[in-house]
């Protein structure tokens, strides 16, 4: 890019780099250009027509995402010449356009409505039928393909061309009859598919995991991080409370990608997108005693008896983390584990049940958002091959599990290992298999629920927003390890000898 050089859009005098697209150079000052082909990280193809404008000197109208910024340019985007020709190219999109957006999931979210309203409004020219292509394809696992809908911006075939390169779609047929197809033998299916949902300015590509759920009007964003990885993808995740008995009374519809330059650029993958269908499945709300019989007990209670178990069981405690521990929860479990109760075995190591698939794009092997939190503060994992030792040898009087599934690490084998120690506790949003196995049942917070930061691999400090309220009584990770720490400080001084 080259120096900045002075130029006009719309009357004001701007700077910007000389070489930048006139259609960057204007998002930049806080213009729109509207567009549909041009995407920053798919290139400018400049096969929409959308995006012209007015360049003086120019014979004809100009599309803004091929023409760079020169020294002294003028640039119009909003005068009546521009106008024209943008309400014309809109018009030539909708000439087959199906009229069925009541019906449409991207109702809400579409870019021909939107421009519509913002520079359409014409009376029509266009008087013959529309011509028919085929619907509801079922393009892959994750994605719905509605030809009729298309507008041929080509977004998608370029994003399996260009940047996963795997090349399932394409361009058939030519002129009036082009169309967007499968390429023969092949299926929507790679590690990054949704995208091209995301990517799509209109109905024709749509989620199969969302389509009639929920109206997008009804939900809320928040800022977020994907927890799914040890990349911390940048996240909006979006909500349905408006609307409960909407999207089968799940409470986040979906998860979308938030650019983030550094981190994840545009895209995000499926294993983040989709790994939130169980999110409020036998969730946790109470605190519980499970043994000698189920009791319901009071957070206070809960700490002042349990903070008695873990201080007796001395060098005999052990403690099973989980990636999932924001940096707060780290550190107060930190001031809890280590520095008041002097526990010397942690586990918190990604192996086997959190390790998986990695590739040169964005998903890493490591699938669990903040080990390095862990590292940072000097904490170290032992195995859990040594975990599952010391089980059968009788040597862990109490076993402390936070947000970790054992069953998932020693199948059949855990209820049997649980069943060694004296007393254990179970920490997180979720019952799993082995929820009625526990002395405790503490419920803490998702991480939807709640606000903190992760580390993620290559040492960037990220923070995620709370998107909704926490289920029962339950509370952040942090907020426990700092109860139990008061109720420590606070057990009488005999005891504490």
């Amino acid at each position: 890019m080259g120096h900045r050089v002075k130029f006009k859009l719309n009357g004001r005098e701007l700077e910007a780099p000389e070489g930048q697209l006139v259609i960057d150079a204007a998002k930049e000052a806080g213009v729109e250009i509207p567009h549909y082909c041009y995407h920053p990280a798919l290139g400018n193809p400049g096969n929409c027509r959308m995006c012209l404008v007015e360049v003086a000197g120019a014979p004809k109208p100009q599309a803004s995402c091929r023409t760079s910024v020169r020294p002294g340019m003028e640039v119009k985007s909003d005068s009546d010449a521009a106008k024209r020709a943008q309400a014309s190219a809109l018009e030539l999109h909708l000439v087959n356009h199906p009229l069925d957006c009541p019906v449409c999931d991207q109702a809400g979210e579409c870019g021909l409505q939107d421009y519509y309203m913002k520079i359409g409004r014409y009376q029509s020219q266009v008087r013959e039928d529309k011509q028919h292509k085929e619907k509801r394809i079922a393009a892959g696992p994750h994605v719905m393909l509605d030809q009729e809908r298309c507008i041929l911006c080509t977004r998608c075939t370029r994003f399996v061309d260009n940047v996963t390169q795997t090349h399932e779609l394409g361009i058939f047929q030519r002129g009036h009859a082009e169309r967007i197809e499968l390429a023969p033998g092949m299926i929507l299916d790679n590690a990054y598919s949704g995208n091209v949902v995301d990517i799509c300015p209109v109905g024709a590509l749509t989620d199969r995991d969302f389509r009639y759920k929920v109206r997008v009007w009804y939900l809320d964003h928040t800022d977020s991080v994907c927890p799914g990885c040890e990349r911390g993808c940048n996240i909006s995740v979006h909500t349905n409370t408006q609307r409960t008995w909407h999207n089968d009374g799940k409470r986040v519809a979906r998860l979308k990608p938030r650019h983030n330059h550094e981190v994840n650029g545009y895209w995000m993958c499926d294993e983040g997108r989709y790994g939130i269908a169980d999110l409020d499945a036998d969730r946790l709300g109470k605190v519980l005693s499970l043994k000698p019989q189920k009791t319901e007990m009071s957070w206070e209670a809960m700490a002042s008896e349990l903070a008695g178990r873990l201080q007796s069981a001395g060098p005999g405690l052990a403690v099973v983390a989980s990636g999932m521990l924001s940096n707060e929860d780290w550190a107060a479990y930190k001031a809890l584990f280590v520095d008041a109760l002097k526990v010397g075995k942690h586990f918190f190591s990604p192996e086997p049940d959190q390790v998986g698939e990695g590739d040169s794009l964005l998903r890493r092997k490591i699938k669990t958002a903040n080990l390095r939190g862990a590292e940072a503060l000097g904490l170290r994992s032992g195995s859990f091959s040594e975990l599952e030792t010391m089980l059968e040898s009788g040597r862990i009087k109490a076993l402390y599990v936070i947000e970790r599934d054992l069953y998932r690490i020693y199948g059949d084998k855990a209820p049997s290992l649980l069943s060694k120690a004296e007393a254990t506790v179970l920490q997180g949003p979720n019952k799993g298999p082995l929820g009625d196995h526990y002395t405790y049942r503490l419920p803490a917070t998702a991480y939807v629920e709640e606000e903190g930061h992760f580390t993620n691999f290559e040492g960037k400090v990220q923070a995620y927003r709370k998107a909704l309220e926490p289920i029962g009584e339950s509370r952040p990770d942090w907020a426990i390890f700092t109860l139990l720490l008061k109720a420590l400080e606070t057990r009488p001084k005999a005891v504490l000898a």
